[in-house]
């Protein structure tokens, strides 16, 4: 078995499906990183695909360590976004080989119903508003646990609004009970005295993590931060370099750590990542902000990896771009999703938004 095409199916600069096919007739579908996809597409013709076209599938991560050695020119968030839609794809066709789910072939189902937490994507939203929103997703059974964004991206100590974080924090949790874990997003908003300043807040009102209070470059604010908190710190969704995350895990600069499989390069990548963080008992939270296909890569990672016991990121925002991108769709009651145990990523991606899409292949 040799993989003999690999074909990108774009509508957008949000979006690129990939399938790669097999000289007996097998195919795999995969995804590359959202956003800049009129970027990864053609770097994953013009620069990746050689890599992968004419070789064994079953040799994926020899495949994947090779190319991004080789490419050490061109390391950079770019040529990860585009190998995550071959190293996505070529997972999907090696469980439909085997009849098996991926998260069988990653090691196995150490859990197969996983937790999530509704995530907000929102700072233009006010704290009542947002109160109003959470509460509403509690009521109807759909979520016990929620993130929420606080300060600016990378802000430098400036809030979204006026005393925005200070009202949103304590607003939250009196809305939804103490019954619901809280966590906030911080995206690299803060210098290291005033995201400890803003953690002691989010401590007083029982939050449960406290995401990238300082800019993710900033391994050593984001250190003295965690160390200074008792509210776990959590990072890494940014990195793409696992020499980076093997230093943030063994310096314990985080709490929790958290590989986004889009921006890392793929599962094959991601996986390495929940490797280290269990091999030094720190919990490893795969970051999935978006709703695409990377949800459902995340959940075969999740049941797959010990070190990924924690709830995982579940985008509560209406993204018109994914709309019947591919069926059925997860289904989260109580804060929980659970697999089935359909072959490859267990999905079948819609016929008729490929017929809307814009196709390259490269062979």
């Amino acid at each position: 078995m040799k993989i003999d095409s690999i074909t990108t199916y774009q509508q957008n600069n949000n979006l690129a499906l990939v399938r790669v096919t097999t000289d007996d007739g097998l195919e795999g579908w995969g995804q590359v990183s959202p956003y800049i996809a009129d970027q990864s597409v053609p770097v994953l013709h013009d620069q990746l695909s050689s890599w992968f076209l004419g070789r064994d599938p079953w040799d994926l991560p020899a495949i994947v360590d090779e190319c991004v050695r080789m490419e050490y020119k061109f390391y950079g968030t770019t040529l990860f976004r585009a190998l995550c839609g071959i190293d996505t794809a070529i997972w999907d066709l090696l469980g439909k080989a085997t009849g098996l789910p991926v998260y069988k072939l990653l090691g196995g189902a150490v859990r197969t119903t996983i937790g999530v937490y509704g995530s907000s994507m929102r700072r233009d939203i006010t704290p009542s508003d947002e109160a109003d929103r959470l509460r509403t997703l509690v009521d109807d059974g759909t979520f016990t646990a929620f993130k929420i964004r606080i300060g600016q991206v990378m802000g430098r100590d400036r809030d979204a609004a006026p005393g925005r974080t200070e009202s949103i924090i304590p607003t939250i949790r009196d809305a939804v009970g103490d019954d619901v874990t809280l966590r906030a997003d911080a995206n690299g908003c803060y210098s290291p005295a005033e995201a400890i300043r803003v953690g002691r807040l989010l401590e007083a009102n029982g939050y449960y993590h406290y995401e990238e209070p300082c800019p993710y470059p900033q391994l050593e604010s984001t250190a003295a931060v965690a160390a200074a908190l008792d509210i776990p710190v959590a990072g890494g969704e940014q990195d793409n370099s696992l020499e980076q995350f093997h230093r943030m895990i063994e310096g314990r600069v985080v709490d929790i750590v958290q590989p986004d499989i889009g921006y890392i390069g793929g599962v094959t990548r991601a996986r390495k990542v929940a490797a280290m963080a269990e091999a030094t008992g720190i919990p490893c939270t795969p970051h999935c902000a978006n709703v695409s296909l990377l949800q459902i890569f995340t959940l075969h990672l999740a049941a797959s990896s010990p070190s990924v016991s924690q709830p995982q990121e579940w985008s509560i925002e209406d993204v018109p771009w994914v709309r019947d991108l591919y069926e059925p769709l997860p289904i989260v009651r109580d804060s929980e999703v659970t697999l089935g145990t359909e072959p490859g990523w267990g999905v079948t991606i819609n016929a008729d938004y490929l017929a809307r899409s814009q196709s390259r292949t490269s062979r």
